[in-house]
């Protein structure tokens, strides 16, 4: 059974901001990223532990990390029975856990 891939609508500005700041600076590579992003949805809507657990968010909370291959990018994301939710399209070095207020949503 395969779960369905879902952008808060933080994660989705993060992800445009990204792929628009590569595009700026060589043609093309703001489309790799995005195919680098689509890659790892496909890979989690069929293994969503896949990804790296993110400790101290709470212990009932799956908040797990996926990182973009040749980007310092990952997804952050939230595992749930219906879904995976991904929080962020975070860089992996700038402002550690930003996001981590999203899970409460």
């Amino acid at each position: 059974m395969s779960l369905p891939v879902r952008f808060s609508p933080e994660a989705a500005a993060e992800l445009r901001d990204a792929a628009g700041w590569y595009e700026e600076r060589h043609a093309g590579l703001g489309s790799t990223f995005l195919a680098a992003v689509d890659s790892v949805v496909a890979r989690l809507t069929v293994w969503p532990g896949t990804g790296s657990p993110v400790e101290g968010l709470g212990a009932h909370l799956d908040v797990r990390r996926a990182p973009l291959g040749r980007f310092p990018y990952h997804l952050a994301y939230l595992v749930t029975d219906d879904a995976v939710q991904v929080l962020a399209v975070a860089h992996d070095r700038r402002r550690p856990r930003y996001w981590s207020g999203r899970t409460e949503s």
